[in-house]
C-alpha cells in the first residue's frame, strides 16, 4: 500500500513529448512541435517547448547568419535558435534561455563541474555525465515553466555523432518517467520517386531502425511527404516500423505553414497524443485560427508588394522572423504581401530604381559589418525622396539615420564607427560600456527594454500607448551629440529608452510613413496577432 503512494507522490506533474528527425535534415521538426504545442493549447493544455541543439557553439549568437540561419532572441537576452520563433509565432507560450540548449552550453556546465571538484575525483563520462547534466536541464524547464506538457525537440538527425548524447539523455528519461508521461514522435521522409512514379518507405524504415538500435522505439510517425500517402504505404510503415496504423501521420507540403496544426488534426493528430499521455483535454478549438488566420491567407481581399533589402538574401532563414511578420501584417490587413528580396549589394551596382521601381514599401532588417551598406543606404534614400513607405529594423534605422545625416544635413561623411572608425561624423556610435567588450557571445544589448513614445506619431498611433516593452541585439547606438541637429531638420525622435536617454524609434515629419526602431518588433509578430509596426507598415503599402 505504501508503495503504491509513494509511486502517486513520484508521479511527474509534467509530461513529455520527444521530437526526434531522420533520413535528412531541413525536415521541419520545429515547424512540426509548434503545430503540435498549438493543437494542445487549442484543448486547454498547458505547454512548453524546449529545443536541444547538437552544435558545440555555446548559442548561435557568433554563427554567421549563411551557417545557422536568424538568431532569436527572447526576452530574457538569450540568443537561440530560430525555432524558438516558431514556437511563440504558434502558440500563446514565451520562452527564456532555459528553453534553448547546446551541446556547448552543457559540456561548458560538466567541464565547469569537473574543475570544482563537484564530481569528488570520477572520471568525467559522457555517460552518465553528460547525459544526466542534459537530463537536469530538461527537468529543470519542467519545474520552472511547470507546463502540463513539454515538447522536447532534438536537433539534428538520427545518426548523427552530434546527436547521439541527447538521444541516449531522452531514451533515459523516458524510461524514468514512464510510458504513460512521454511519447516519441519521429519526423521522417517519404520520397516520391518521379521517374518511377511512386513513394517510397525504405529510407523512413531505415531511420526508424536506426532509432530503434539505440533504445527508442517511436509512438507517432510525421512522414513529410509531397504526394499522398496511400493506405498500403501507411499499412508497410506501421508493420516494419512497429506503430498503429493511425500513428502513421501524413505532413504533406503545404503553401502556408499556419495550416499544418489544421492538417494535423483532421488526421486525429491530437486525440492520440491525449490517448497516449493520458491527458484531461477539452474538444480541440481552432475556429478562430481558421477564420481569422487561414481565410485570409488563401482568400486574401487586396494585396502588396515590399522590398526587404539585406545581404543575406539568398537564405530564406537568416530573415525568418521579419518575412513572417510581413505575413502577419497581410493578415491582419486581408492582404497578401508579395515580398521581393533584394541583395543591397546589387543597389551598389545597379542603382535603386531597378529593384525597387516596382514596390509599394521597402524594408531594410538588422546585419553586421559593412559589405552591403551602401547600398542600403541608398535604398533608403530612395525610398525617402519617393515617398514609399518605409520601416528600418535595428541596423535598417542606423541606415536611416546614416541617409538623413548625408542627404538632409549635408554632413556627407557621416557614418557609423562600425564602418568607419575615423568618421569625421558618427551619427552612429559604440556605446560607452561596449568600448570594454573583448569577448563576442552574449555581450550585446539584449532582450527586453522599455520604450516611452510621443504622442501624435507613427508609433503611438500604432501602438495606441505611451509605454512599450520591446527586445533588443545590438551594439552601436544613435549618436546624441547629432541629435539637435538632426531634429533640427526634420527627424523625429518618437520612441526613447529614458534610463540612458538612448534613441529607440525614429520617424520623418514630411513623409507619409518613415518609421525605424532600433529594436526588433519581428520577434514578437503572431499570425493571429500581428506586430503593430508591422501592422501598420503594411496597412501604408496596402493604401497606395
Amino acid at each position: 500500500m505504501s508503495a503504491n503512494i509513494n509511486q502517486r507522490q513520484n508521479k511527474p506533474s509534467t509530461k513529455f513529448i520527444f521530437i526526434t528527425g531522420g533520413v535528412i535534415s531541413g525536415l521541419g521538426k520545429g515547424i512540426a512541435s509548434a503545430s503540435i504545442g498549438k493543437l494542445l493549447e487549442s484543448q486547454g493544455i498547458k505547454i512548453s517547448l524546449m529545443k536541444c541543439d547538437p552544435y558545440i557553439n555555446v548559442d548561435p549568437g557568433t554563427m554567421n547568419p549563411f551557417q545557422h540561419g536568424e538568431v532569436y532572441v527572447t526576452d530574457d537576452g538569450a540568443e537561440t535558435d530560430l525555432d524558438l520563433g516558431h514556437y511563440e509565432r504558434f502558440t500563446a507560450a514565451y520562452f527564456s534561455k532555459d528553453n534553448n540548449i547546446t551541446t556547448g552550453q552543457i559540456y561548458f556546465s560538466v567541464i565547469e563541474k569537473e574543475r570544482r571538484g563537484d564530481y569528488l575525483g570520477k572520471t568525467v563520462q559522457v555517460i552518465p555525465h553528460i547525459t544526466d547534466e542534459i537530463k537536469n536541464c530538461i527537468r529543470k524547464t519542467a519545474k520552472k515553466q511547470a507546463p502540463d506538457v513539454l515538447i522536447v525537440e532534438i536537433g539534428g538527425t538520427v545518426g548523427d555523432i552530434e546527436s547521439q548524447p541527447f538521444l541516449e539523455a531522452i531514451r533515459q528519461l523516458a524510461i524514468e518517467v514512464g510510458s504513460e508521461n512521454a511519447i516519441n514522435i519521429h519526423v521522417t521522409l517519404v520520397p516520391f520517386i518521379k521517374t518511377a512514379k511512386e513513394i517510397k518507405t525504405k529510407p523512413t524504415q531505415h531511420s526508424v531502425g536506426r532509432l530503434r538500435e539505440i533504445g527508442i522505439q517511436p509512438d507517432i510517425l510525421l512522414c513529410r511527404t509531397e504526394k499522398n500517402l496511400t493506405e498500403d504505404a501507411r499499412e508497410k510503415i506501421a508493420l516494419f516500423c512497429n506503430v498503429e496504423k493511425n500513428a502513421v501521420v501524413q505532413a504533406l507540403d503545404v503553401k502556408h505553414i499556419y495550416e499544418i496544426p489544421l492538417r494535423f488534426q483532421r488526421q486525429g493528430l491530437d486525440r492520440l497524443i491525449v490517448k497516449k499521455l493520458r491527458l484531461k483535454a477539452r474538444k480541440s478549438n481552432l475556429r478562430l485560427w481558421e477564420s481569422n488566420v487561414m481565410l485570409r491567407l488563401k482568400k486574401p481581399k487586396t494585396k502588396t508588394t515590399i522590398a526587404v533589402v539585406g545581404k543575406y538574401i539568398t537564405l530564406q532563414d537568416a530573415y525568418k522572423s521579419i518575412y513572417e511578420a510581413l505575413v502577419h501584417g497581410g493578415i491582419a490587413n486581408n492582404a497578401a504581401v508579395e515580398i521581393v528580396k533584394v541583395d543591397s549589394e546589387n543597389i551598389e551596382k545597379n542603382g535603386a530604381d531597378k529593384y525597387l521601381k516596382n514596390v509599394k514599401g521597402v524594408l531594410i532588417p538588422g546585419g553586421f559589418g559593412k559589405r552591403g551598406i551602401e547600398g542600403k543606404i541608398t535604398a533608403v534614400q530612395y525610398a525617402r525622396e519617393k515617398l514609399l513607405p518605409f520601416f528600418g529594423i535595428c541596423l535598417g534605422m542606423q541606415i536611416a539615420v546614416i541617409d538623413f545625416a548625408r542627404h538632409v544635413c549635408g554632413l556627407k561623411k557621416a557614418n557609423s564607427t562600425e564602418f568607419e572608425q575615423k568618421t569625421p561624423y558618427p551619427v552612429i556610435s559604440l556605446l560607452e560600456e561596449q568600448k570594454k567588450v573583448t569577448v563576442k557571445g552574449g555581450s550585446m544589448r539584449l532582450g527586453l527594454y522599455p520604450c516611452h513614445l510621443q504622442k501624435g506619431t507613427n508609433a503611438y498611433f500604432s501602438y495606441k500607448k505611451e509605454v512599450i516593452h520591446e527586445r533588443h541585439r545590438h551594439r552601436y547606438e544613435f549618436n546624441n551629440k547629432y541629435r539637435d541637429l538632426l531634429v533640427k531638420n526634420g527627424l523625429l525622435i518618437s520612441g526613447v529608452y529614458r534610463k540612458d536617454n538612448l534613441v529607440e524609434i525614429i520617424e520623418l515629419r514630411d513623409h507619409p510613413w518613415f518609421v525605424a526602431c532600433q529594436f526588433h518588433p519581428e520577434f514578437k509578430s503572431k499570425p493571429d496577432q500581428a506586430h503593430p509596426l508591422f501592422k501598420h507598415f503594411v496597412a501604408q503599402c496596402v493604401e497606395l
